[in-house]
């Protein structure tokens, strides 16, 4: 029978807890308080919401257990099930993604105390990696060519300016909701000739700058002179002063998509949208990455798996030349045998995505020996010939710099 997911707070779990289930909860509580000193609140607030879903489960399951160095290989194995049985709040099964998380936040825990030599900790990791489930890894959903440009021209047809100033603006720059909704009153700066977005700390904790169309230049000026006092901290909030938030902006898409014959719409798909066109009409993955916010190019790398028109218009044109081959006869052939397809026959796009593709991710580059050279070292990277990287890396070369400065390794 499934359980709903709802967890004790640290306050009812300590109140229920007698003689020495301090012994269990305490170091976890100890362990937060630690992890709040280096981590963002949403990743100590994840940790949390783990160690909290296993305490009940052992309050439930296992009322003898009252030390967390008693914790054993058995209670996890116990533990797999009953979080697989939770439910959410709507009453729906707990999804991999999240039972992962929990799983995979507990394990952390353990590895982290057992590293710190807490004497609470258990003799070994009682949690393996191969017990978080595979993660669900579904490919953006973007709009097609199509209905994105029936998207767009409705929305420059709407009578209310701000709906065509949100579709714009998110469809053209691919921002993150809360990056849009956070915009301030100084975001559009004009740096030489071009305009550029300069986009605040968000999700990923930096900001960046993301060139600007002349015509979106145009369309957030005439907003602000319309509905904005100058004096206004954000750069396009709603008509009567009050900031956007991700619901206002959900609806404003969807009347739009509405309008235009299209089904629902949410705002992360303008973002995949315009990664999709890009990589469709040949931007660098590298671009890409760059604009959209990412800090991994495996972020990036999803949507070279969704480059449709590419994929299709390179098929077809390879089509041709097969089709060519297996209609010609080789003369000299005396089994009537075609003659090989060459290699040349890979089109420019497919052949840059194959190379992006096979090269290798390191922590501070890119490793781009072919794959049919061998290699025996692993940590000469950086002077090899076929490292590559770029300023996306900058941060983990400039740390990189520092520790080789602290300990003297100049050379």
């Amino acid at each position: 029978m499934k359980q709903p997911d709802r967890f004790l707070s640290w306050a009812q779990i300590n109140a229920d807890a007698t003689g020495h289930r301090s012994e269990l909860t305490d170091p976890m509580q100890a362990y937060l308080r630690q992890i709040a000193t280096t981590l963002r609140s949403g990743s100590v607030r994840n940790s949390d919401t783990a160690l909290r879903c296993f305490t009940q489960f052992l309050l439930q399951e296992h009322p003898q257990t009252t030390r967390l160095v008693d914790v054993r290989r058995a209670h996890i194995e116990d533990y797999k099930p009953w979080l697989a049985t939770r439910t959410n709040q709507r009453g729906q099964p707990v999804s991999v993604n999240t039972r992962a998380h929990r799983l995979g936040n507990l394990r952390t825990f353990f590895t982290r105390i057992r590293d710190w030599d807490w004497p609470q900790a258990p003799p070994t990791v009682p949690i393996l990696f191969g017990d978080l489930p595979r993660q669900d890894k579904p490919l953006p959903k973007a709009l097609d060519d199509a209905a994105a440009a029936k998207f767009l021209r409705t929305a420059q047809t709407r009578p209310r300016l701000l709906e065509r100033v949100v579709c714009e603006v998110l469809i053209r720059t691919g921002l993150r909701v809360g990056e849009f909704t956070q915009l301030r009153r100084d975001a559009v700066r004009q740096i030489g000739a071009g305009h550029w977005l300069h986009v605040p700390v968000g999700k990923l904790h930096d900001d960046r700058y993301i060139p600007l169309h002349p015509q979106l230049v145009d369309l957030i000026a005439d907003y602000r002179d319309r509905f904005v006092d100058p004096a206004h901290p954000l750069l396009l909030p709603r008509e009567n002063g009050k900031a956007m938030d991700r619901y206002s902006v959900t609806r404003v898409l969807n009347n739009v998509a509405a309008a235009a014959g299209l089904g629902h719409v949410h705002p992360h798909q303008m973002r995949h949208t315009l990664a999709t066109q890009a990589i469709n009409r040949g931007m660098s993955l590298e671009a890409i990455a760059a604009l959209l916010g990412h800090h991994s190019m495996d972020m990036t790398l999803r949507y070279a798996k969704i480059a449709n028109r590419t994929v299709a218009d390179e098929y077809f044109a390879v089509t041709e030349k097969v089709e060519a081959l297996y209609a010609a006869r080789d003369s000299r052939d005396p089994d009537g045998e075609n003659t090989a397809l060459p290699a040349s026959v890979a089109g420019p796009e497919m052949a840059r995505l194959r190379r992006e593709m096979h090269q290798r991710m390191l922590g501070n580059g890119f490793c781009t020996r072919p794959p049919a050279l061998d290699c025996t070292f692993e940590s000469v990277c950086e002077t090899c010939t076929f490292f590559q990287t770029s300023i996306a890396f900058r941060p983990t070369l400039q740390a990189q710099h520092d520790h080789a400065a602290e300990h003297d390794q100049t050379g």
